[in-house]
C-alpha cells in the first residue's frame, strides 16, 4: 500500500507478483469447486495444494450464514443455524426452510452471528453476542468467548487444521441439501465426476471444431466467467431513501440526493454483474453486451435479463432505462435493441423455425417508450442532434460531459447522435422482423425508416443550422461545442477536434436489407418509396438506397463509401487508432500533439493515455483516452461485417494503412477479431499479452492458464487495465470466437 501510494497516475499499479511474494513458490493454491446432484443438493469441494519446498501449516474455514434481514425491523423472525451432530449442521429459515450442512469430517464447527460489532466499529458500549467478527477473533487470535459454546447462530464455519507436505495437496467437502443424508460423502467423487463430465459434453457442442485448445481455453474460461458474475441484487429505492425501523434514520438530504427520482424501483432478481468483487450493481448497457456471449450457452437467461430491465418496476415511467445504483438518472449508450436482436438471432439459430417472436414483441413496445424519451429528453433543440453526457465513454471529452460545462451552452455529441441512429436501425429491423408475421408493425417501421434519416440529415446540417458533425478536411466525426444564443439564428459553434472513438461510432449505424425481406412488407415498401421520391434532400444522404449491392441487398448507414473509407483510414492507421490488440479509444496522435482548448479562463487537455489515466474525469477510476475496450471493438467488427454484405468482395481498404495490403471488409472484421483474441492467446514468447511481462504469469504452468478478463487493455502492449475480473463486456471475446469457427450467425 505504502508503494502504491506512492506512485504517480501514469505509473502502472503494484500487484503482489511484483513484491516477489510468490518467487520462491511458498504459497498455498485454493480451488473451490461447485456440483450440483438437483437444484437442491449442492456439492462443494475445497483442494488446497502446497507449491512451496517444505511442508506448511493451514487452516481452512468455509462458513456458511444467513443474510441479516432481522436486524432491519421488518421481517423481525430470525433464521437459525443449529449443531446437530460433529459433522451437521441443521437450518432452518422462515421464508426458504429447512436445509442440512454435512461437512466431511471437521476438526470443529464454530457458530456466531451474523451481526455487525458496534463496540469494535463504533467505540459503543460493549454488548453481550457472538457477532460475525467472531469467527476471525477465533481463528486468528484464538478467541474462545468470540464463538457460541451452545453451537447455534446464524452463521458458522467449519474449520479444519492441516500440515500440508511439501508440494502436498489435500481436499476438503462439503454438501448442503434439504434433508439429512445417510452416506452424503458416499457418492460425492462419482458424482462431482459425472457432472465434469457433463460440463465437457455441453462445451464440446459450443467450441466450434475449427477452434485450437488455447482458443477453447480462453472461450470457455470466459463462459465460466459470465456464470460466476450472476449475483442476486436487491434495491428498494423507497425504503432506502425512508431508512429501516431499526436503524438509525438517514439523512434528510437523502430525499432529495440521487436516484430520489426513481421511487418506482424496486429490484430483487439474479442479474448479470460487470463483475462481482469491483462492480458488484448492474449497468445497463453493460448488461446489453453480457447478454449475447451469455446467448450462446444460456438464451433463455439472456432474454430474461434483457426484458426484465424494461419492466414496470425497473424502466422509469418516462422511458428512461436504470443505468446503475449510483445514479440510475445517468444516461448509458442505447444498445438494448442492438443486443435484442443479436440475442434474437442467435436464439434462432440454435433452436430453428420463425425464433421467439414473443420475446421480440414485448422489447419492442418497452424500447419504443425508450426511443421516445431520447427524443424528447436529449434533443436539446429538436433538431435529431443528440446529447446525453458522458454515455459510458468517462473521460473521453475534454469536458465531463455529464456535468455542467463552463460557458453557456452544450454539446452536440457525435457518439450521442450515432447512438440514436443505430437505436432506430435496430428498432427497425425488429419491426420489419415482426412485420412479416404481424403487418401492424410495417407503420411502426416506417416511422423509424424516416426517424433514421431525420437523424441522417441532422448530421449533415440539413436545415442550415450551422451544425456539422463531419470535417471534410479531415476526413473524421467530432463533437460541437454549441453556444447557446436567445435566437436560433445566433447559433455558434465549434468543433472539438479529437480524434477519439466518438468520431468512429457512426459505423455502428447501419443496416442491411435483403430483396426478400423487403418484399414481404409491401405496405413498408411502398411507404418508404414514397418518402424517398419526395424528400430527395434525405435520401440521398443515406449509401445508394437505389444502387443494390451484392445480392440485391440495400444499405442502410450515415455513411457513404467514400466517407467510409475516410474513417477507417484513420482507424486502420497503426500511428492512430489501431494496436496489436484492438482499435483504441483515442488515436495515437494525441501522444505528440494533445488537443487544447481555452474556454472560460481555463485550458483543458487531452492526450493519449494509453494505459492508467491521468485524468479525475468522472471519477478517474477508468480511461478511454488510449486504451482498448472489448464491447465498442466488438460493435466496429459486427459494423464492418454488415457493410462487406453490401459492398461485397469487390469493395477493399488498406488494411493497415500505408501496408499495401488490400482486405475486403469482412477480412478486416476478421482481422480485428484476430487481434482482440489475441489478448488471451499466448505469443511465441509464451506471453498472454493481457497478463502483462510477469514471468510467472508466463512460464509458471500454475499460473499461465488461469485467465483474467480484465476491464480494459493497455493500448499499445495489452496489458490488462482496470478491474481484472471484468468477464462481463470483456466476455465478448467467446462470441468473437464463435463467430470466427462459423457458430453465432
Amino acid at each position: 500500500m505504502r508503494e502504491n501510494r506512492s506512485r504517480g497516475k501514469s505509473e502502472p499499479e503494484f500487484e503482489l507478483l511484483d513484491t516477489g511474494l510468490f518467487d520462491d513458490d511458498r504459497y498455498f493454491d485454493v480451488f473451490v469447486e461447485y456440483a450440483k446432484n438437483d437444484p437442491e443438493d449442492i456439492l462443494m469441494r475445497v483442494r488446497v495444494a502446497n507449491r512451496g519446498p517444505e511442508a506448511a501449516p493451514i487452516v481452512v474455514a468455509p462458513q456458511l450464514w444467513f443474510r441479516n434481514t432481522w436486524s432491519w425491523g421488518r421481517w423481525p423472525e430470525k433464521p437459525t443455524l443449529r449443531r446437530t451432530a460433529p459433522d451437521r449442521v441443521a437450518l432452518e429459515h422462515p421464508v426458504l426452510g429447512a436445509f442440512v450442512l454435512h461437512c466431511d469430517h471437521p476438526d470443529s464447527l464454530a457458530f456466531c452471528d451474523n451481526d455487525t460489532n458496534h463496540h469494535r466499529l463504533y467505540g459503543t458500549e460493549r454488548p453481550s453476542g457472538y457477532f460475525k467478527d467472531g469467527l476471525n477473533d477465533h481463528l486468528v487470535h484464538s478467541t474462545q468467548d468470540a464463538i457460541n459454546p451452545a453451537g447455534e447462530g446464524t452463521k458458522v464455519g467449519a474449520i479444519w487444521r492441516r500440515t500440508l507436505p511439501a508440494h502436498g495437496e489435500v481436499e476438503f467437502r462439503l454438501r448442503l441439501s434439504r434433508e439429512t443424508l445417510r452416506a452424503p460423502f458416499g457418492a460425492f467423487n462419482e458424482l462431482f465426476a459425472r457432472q465434469q463430465r457433463e460440463a465437457d459434453a455441453f462445451y464440446a457442442t459450443i467450441h466450434p471444431p475449427q477452434l485450437s485448445v488455447e482458443e477453447r481455453r480462453v472461450q470457455r474460461q470466459a463462459f465460466a466467467g459470465m456464470i460466476w458474475s450472476k449475483q442476486f441484487y436487491y434495491l428498494d429505492v423507497p425504503q432506502w431513501l425512508q431508512g429501516d425501523p431499526a436503524q438509525p434514520a438517514p439523512p434528510r438530504a437523502r430525499l432529495h440526493g440521487r436516484n430520489h427520482e426513481w421511487q418506482h424501483l424496486n429490484n430483487a432478481d439474479i442479474i448479470s454483474m460487470p463483475d462481482k468483487w469491483e462492480y458488484p450493481w448492474y449497468a445497463a448497457w453493460d448488461l446489453a453486451f453480457h447478454t449475447v456471449p451469455l446467448a450462446l450457452i444460456d438464451p433463455d437467461f439472456a432474454k430474461a435479463q434483457l426484458l426484465l430491465l424494461t419492466r414496470e418496476w425497473y424502466m422509469h415511467p418516462n422511458g428512461q432505462l436504470p443505468a446503475y445504483e449510483w445514479a440510475f438518472g445517468d444516461v448509458n449508450p442505447p444498445v438494448h435493441a442492438w443486443a435484442a436482436w443479436r440475442v434474437f438471432e442467435i436464439d434462432r439459430e440454435q433452436r430453428g423455425g420463425q425464433g421467439d417472436l414473443e420475446f421480440l414483441e414485448r422489447l419492442l413496445h418497452k424500447l419504443l417508450l425508450n426511443f421516445t424519451w431520447w427524443v424528447n429528453r436529449k434533443d436539446a433543440h429538436g433538431l435529431n442532434l443528440f446529447q446525453g453526457g458522458f454515455l459510458g465513454l468517462d473521460n473521453i471529452g475534454v469536458f465531463d460531459r455529464s456535468a455542467k460545462l463552463p460557458v453557456n451552452g452544450h454539446i452536440e455529441q457525435a457518439d450521442g447522435t450515432a447512438w440514436v441512429a443505430m437505436f432506430a436501425l435496430n428498432l427497425l429491423r425488429i419491426s420489419l422482423e415482426l412485420a412479416q408475421h404481424r403487418p401492424v408493425y410495417e407503420d411502426i417501421a416506417s416511422k423509424l425508416f424516416e426517424h433514421f434519416l431525420y437523424i441522417a440529415g441532422a448530421m449533415k446540417n440539413v436545415g442550415g443550422h450551422g451544425l456539422d458533425l463531419w470535417d471534410d478536411q479531415d476526413g473524421f466525426f467530432y463533437d460541437a461545442l454549441h453556444f447557446d444564443r436567445e435566437s436560433p439564428a445566433q447559433c455558434e459553434s465549434i468543433p472539438l477536434k479529437i480524434r477519439s472513438l466518438v468520431g468512429l461510432l457512426p459505423l455502428f449505424a447501419v443496416e442491411t436489407l435483403g430483396p426478400e425481406l423487403l418484399e414481404r412488407v409491401p405496405s413498408f415498401r411502398e411507404r418508404m418509396d414514397w418518402f424517398l421520391k419526395n424528400r430527395p434532400e434525405l435520401a440521398s444522404l443515406i449509401s445508394r438506397w437505389q444502387t443494390p449491392g451484392a445480392g440485391n441487398t440495400h444499405l442502410l448507414s450515415l455513411l457513404r463509401g467514400h466517407r467510409m473509407k475516410l474513417l477507417l483510414r484513420r482507424m486502420l492507421d497503426e500511428s492512430e487508432f489501431l494496436s496489436d490488440y484492438g482499435v483504441r479509444a483515442l488515436s495515437r496522435f494525441h501522444r505528440d500533439h494533445p488537443y487544447q482548448l481555452h474556454v472560460g479562463g481555463t485550458t483543458h487537455t487531452v492526450s493519449y493515455q494509453p494505459g492508467e489515466s491521468d485524468s479525475g474525469l468522472f471519477g478517474g477510476n477508468s480511461n478511454w483516452r488510449g486504451p482498448v475496450w472489448m464491447p465498442v471493438n466488438y460493435l466496429l467488427v459486427e459494423s464492418l461485417r454488415k457493410f462487406h454484405v453490401y459492398y461485397g468482395d469487390e469493395f477493399k481498404v488498406e488494411c493497415p494503412t500505408g501496408s499495401g495490403t488490400f482486405l475486403t471488409l469482412a477480412q478486416v472484421a476478421d482481422e480485428l477479431s484476430t487481434r482482440l483474441s489475441r489478448l488471451f492467446l499466448p505469443q511465441a514468447d509464451g506471453r498472454r499479452p493481457s497478463l502483462g511481462h510477469h514471468v510467472k504469469l508466463r512460464d509458471d504452468p500454475h499460473f499461465r492458464d488461469h485467465l483474467l478478463y480484465f476491464e480494459y487493455f493497455h493500448g499499445d502492449d495489452g496489458r490488462g487495465v482496470g478491474a481484472s475480473h471484468q468477464t462481463g463486456w470483456t466476455g465478448l471475446v467467446a462470441s468473437l470466437l464463435a463467430e470466427r469457427g462459423g457458430k453465432s450467425s
